[in-house]
């Protein structure tokens, strides 16, 4: 059995991934400091992490990704990781990174330090270093502003090769048949890093995690923030290299917070109505499969249709929509569950049987345990 946890921190992503055979990823690192409190409903994440870590008697993440380097995916992670580059952020309990995973664009960024958030800036220093080292890392794509960087520290992308990956290839260190994961890359693209003004966004990291258990295999679509033209143009691309088995999911994490904007340019009175490839997507799921707004609650209200920022319950309609479509299971939003006073990290156990909701030991590591509970239907 595998395990595939999602961490309630608002408007932000963390989120998990534990194989039977004990390697664990993380994806993005948000943690609010009241959440360290009793009197609110914002998620302890730096210690439930440690909690877990001690439970499975480790000081290390086997990788940490950060999808893009906004500071709700990296809020407070300068705290709690040991970073190679400078001593100040090594030894004190830190959690140890084995590979960390960036797209080009966070190694690349240039603005002065000034105009960027503090903790990117570290990252940032971080992943330059490694990628100097040689090691330690794994940089998502190879625009020609990294060759254009790497030249000017004296170094060549040939001599870097082994540690890049492309958009529509296979990420190197994991094997289904041994591990019972794979992670094929949908994006970056190239082009995101090198023609655009943005690099946060456009460029973040956007994986199909393939998991086997038994015989069988499952699908979890982990998209980071991004907008509906780069999910019709992975569309587009993953159909056009005949990879459209990597477009179907049993789990959808959704972009930005529920946030119409994944969905079309326009959110719609009532309802987004999706793009036509962002719809194809959509409907690429699979029967009993799960959507999941990693972001505050999703109100249903006249307040709720105006405002701006995510999450847009025009948005939720529609995936709630389409999810009925395929016959999937059911939509559910990270600071809602259990209820919205005390959210816990949602848990999908993937066995050879099914994937099922709620926390149990896996079968060769230690983890949370939580009585397990079989998978909700909606309705």
């Amino acid at each position: 059995m595998h395990q595939i946890l999602l961490y309630p921190v608002g408007n932000g992503d963390s989120s998990q991934i534990i194989l039977e055979n004990g390697k664990r990823i993380l994806f993005d690192y948000r943690h609010l400091k009241k959440g360290e409190g009793d009197d609110s409903p914002e998620f302890d994440l730096k210690g439930r992490l440690k909690k877990e870590l001690d439970d499975a008697k480790r000081d290390y993440f086997d990788v940490v990704g950060f999808t893009h380097c906004d500071s709700d995916h990296i809020e407070n992670s300068t705290e709690f990781f040991e970073l190679h580059y400078a001593q100040k952020y090594q030894g004190d309990g830190r959690i140890k990174i084995n590979e960390l995973w960036v797209p080009a664009a966070m190694i690349i960024e240039t603005a002065t330090n000034g105009q960027q958030d503090s903790e990117f800036v570290i990252w940032r220093q971080e992943a330059r270093y490694r990628l100097k080292k040689g090691e330690g890392i794994r940089v998502f794509s190879k625009p020609d502003k990294l060759k254009d960087w790497l030249e000017g520290e004296g170094l060549t992308v040939e001599s870097r090769k082994h540690l890049i990956t492309d958009a529509g290839s296979l990420v190197p260190g994991f094997d289904l048949q041994k591990d019972g994961i794979e992670f094929f890359c949908h994006s970056p693209f190239i082009r995101h890093t090198d023609e655009g003004d943005d690099l946060r966004n456009p460029c973040s990291l956007i994986f199909n995690v393939r998991l086997k258990a038994g015989t069988n295999t499952y699908d979890y679509l982990a998209v980071g923030d991004t907008e509906w033209e780069i999910i019709e143009e992975i569309v587009n691309t993953t159909r056009y290299h005949k990879n459209d088995d990597r477009l179907a999911w049993d789990i959808f994490n959704i972009p930005h917070h529920c946030s119409y904007k994944a969905l079309s340019d326009e959110k719609g009175e009532k309802e987004t109505e999706p793009k036509p490839l962002v719809k194809d997507l959509l409907l690429q799921g699979k029967t009993d499969a799960y959507i999941v707004s990693s972001s505050n609650p999703i109100k249903d209200s006249k307040e709720a249709l105006e405002q701006t920022q995510p999450p847009h319950i025009q948005a939720k309609k529609c995936y709630e929509r389409h999810l009925k479509e395929v016959n999937g299971a059911k939509f559910l939003v990270t600071m809602e569950e259990p209820n919205e006073k005390t959210p816990e990290p949602l848990v999908f156990n993937i066995e050879s049987n099914g994937i099922k909701r709620g926390a149990k030991k896996p079968v060769a590591a230690p983890a949370v345990s939580i009585t397990s509970a079989p998978a909700l239907r909606a309705g």
